[in-house]
C-alpha cells in the first residue's frame, strides 16, 4: 500500500512538473520581443500600414522626420533635411509654429498633422526615410519606432520596437533574419541592428534606442 501512494505521490508529482514546464515556456514565448513585435504589427497593421503610406507620399514633397520625445506625447521634435542641412524644431503638439513651419517648407500641415495623430494612437515615437543603394539603383525604407508600453511586454521597459518597412521585398535565412542583397549568405544590418522578419517588405528589430 505504501507503495502504491508513493507511486501515486510521484505521478502526480511528474504531472505538475510538465504543466510548469510547458506553461513557463508558453509564457517565454508570449514574452519573448519575436513574438510581442509580430503580434503588435498585425493586431495594427491597417494603422501602421497607413502611417507609412502617408509618410511615403508626404517625404517626397520635402524629407522630414518626426519624433515624439516626452512620455505623454506632448513634446514633438521636427526635423527637415535640405541637401546640404538639417533643421530641427522643437513644438509643443499641434501649437500654431508648427503648422507654420511646415507650410514654410512647402509641406502639407493637415495631412502632417493628422500622420502624428495616428502616431500617437499608436504611441509610435518616431519615423524617418533612409535612401540605400542596390546594383547602384537608389531605394529607400521607412523606419518606425514604438514604446514599449504601446506592446504591453513585461520586462522590456527600457526597449524600443522598430519597424523597417522596404519598398520591395527583401532576403531572409532560415531564422528569418534579414540578408544582404548581395551577398545572400551574409546578415544585413542596418544602424548596426540585427533584424527579423514579420512578411517580404516589413522586418523589426528590439533596441535600446527609439532612432
Amino acid at each position: 500500500m505504501a507503495l502504491l501512494i508513493l507511486l501515486k505521490t510521484d505521478t502526480v508529482y511528474c504531472k505538475l512538473r510538465y504543466i510548469v514546464i510547458v506553461c513557463c515556456a508558453a509564457l517565454l514565448f508570449a514574452c519573448s520581443p519575436r513574438h510581442i513585435s509580430t503580434k503588435y504589427y498585425y493586431e495594427n497593421e491597417k494603422t501602421l500600414d497607413k502611417i507609412e503610406e502617408t509618410f511615403r507620399q508626404l517625404s517626397r514633397e520635402q524629407d522630414f522626420a518626426i519624433a515624439f520625445t516626452s512620455k505623454n506625447f506632448k513634446s514633438v521634435s521636427l526635423e527637415i533635411f535640405t541637401d546640404s542641412l538639417k533643421y530641427i524644431y522643437d513644438f509643443e503638439a499641434y501649437e500654431p509654429r508648427l503648422a507654420d513651419t511646415l507650410t514654410a517648407y512647402h509641406l502639407n500641415a493637415n495631412k502632417v498633422i493628422k500622420l502624428m495623430q495616428m502616431m500617437q494612437s499608436i504611441r509610435s515615437t518616431w519615423i524617418r526615410n533612409l535612401d540605400y543603394y542596390v546594383d547602384g539603383k537608389k531605394s529607400n525604407l521607412v523606419f518606425m519606432s514604438m514604446k514599449p508600453v504601446a506592446l504591453k511586454a513585461p520586462f522590456s521597459y527600457k526597449k524600443y520596437y522598430i519597424l523597417a518597412y522596404f519598398n520591395q521585398p527583401q532576403y531572409f535565412d532560415s531564422k528569418g533574419r534579414l540578408l544582404d542583397r548581395m551577398s545572400r549568405r551574409r546578415l544585413r544590418k542596418i544602424n548596426g541592428e540585427e533584424f527579423l522578419r514579420i512578411n517580404d517588405k516589413v522586418c523589426y528589430t528590439v533596441s535600446g534606442n527609439f532612432r
